[in-house]
């Protein structure tokens, strides 16, 4: 916590807003370039092996590639997953939640770079008899393709029932039912796949979920406060940040401050005490003394 204190403090300012909304729309284009001609969307996804060789677009590209086909269900779960991020923006605050998703696309990324390297101690006899471009492309290219945003809404829902384990949400519009069951379904569903895995499945899961690991134990101490709670220290945060509702200086005669114009401050040194005053009243008022 203490680490993202200090990040925030300076580099809080540039926190994106409404990070959720743009990746929806990053999906949005997704399904048009699918609806209009999917086999090009073979020319965004997360290949390392051709990153290296030029294609350094696919570093970001591989965002548009959305997470499943286009239908009313698609509709659902994207707001679903919009309800979620915003949610939790407005509880840990932008900066926070940005550190959080672009953490997870970061390891996403460097997981298929080092799914690329244990290739290559691996395989490197077919490597070298197939060519690497045909293997990486065509071989083993349906591996790099499963780095997807797939596990970047899972890690959302995951950190939402750790935020949240108590909410309650209607599981098919009808069963009532708490977040934190479902996110240890998906948990036991993830741990199950993670072990039964090869070691590619294993990477694929283990990067694309780390920042998940890294949220629990770096938040472990604002996930014992409340959501009440949590709110109410990032709308402190954000008073101090904007010098809105907390003030340094305050007349003791008047009891105006800061806020209330351009105004100067003193402490008066012939009153016993710390009694500070405005410059109108600096030299007007009657001195306190305590007999």
């Amino acid at each position: 916590m203490n680490f993202l204190n200090k990040l925030e403090r300076k580099f809080g300012r540039y926190a994106i807003s409404n990070i959720s909304l743009m990746l929806i729309i990053c999906y949005g284009f997704g399904y048009a370039i699918q609806f209009v001609n999917a086999s090009f969307l073979n020319y965004l996804t997360l290949n390392p092996y051709l990153i290296l060789h030029g294609q350094i677009w696919r570093l970001v590209t591989w965002i548009l590639v959305p997470p499943s086909s286009f239908g009313i269900f698609t509709i659902i779960s994207l707001y679903f997953y919009y309800w979620l991020g915003t949610t939790l923006e407005r509880t840990w605050g932008t900066f926070r939640y940005n550190v959080f998703l672009l953490s997870g696309m970061l390891f996403t990324i460097l997981g298929s770079f080092v799914l690329l390297a244990y290739c290559y101690l691996a395989f490197g006899t077919e490597i070298v008899m197939i060519g690497a471009r045909a293997f990486f492309t065509e071989a083993v290219g349906s591996y790099f393709t499963l780095f997807s945003t797939y596990y970047v809404n899972l890690s959302i829902f995951l950190a939402f029932a750790l935020t949240f384990p108590e909410m309650q949400v209607l599981l098919f519009f009808i069963i009532p039912v708490k977040i934190k069951w479902l996110g240890l379904f998906d948990a036991v569903i993830t741990v199950y796949a993670f072990l039964t895995s090869g070691i590619a499945g294993k990477i694929i899961i283990g990067a694309s979920l780390l920042n998940v690991v890294v949220f629990f134990f770096a938040t472990r101490d604002m996930m014992r406060m409340s959501p009440k709670q949590i709110r109410r220290r990032q709308t402190f945060r954000q008073e101090v940040k904007k010098g809105t509702g907390v003030t340094r200086h305050k007349c003791a005669i008047c009891g105006r401050t800061e806020l209330d114009g351009n105004l100067e401050f003193r402490f008066c040194s012939k009153c016993d005490g710390n009694y500070e005053y405005c410059q109108d009243h600096l030299f007007t008022h009657e001195h306190v003394k305590h007999h």
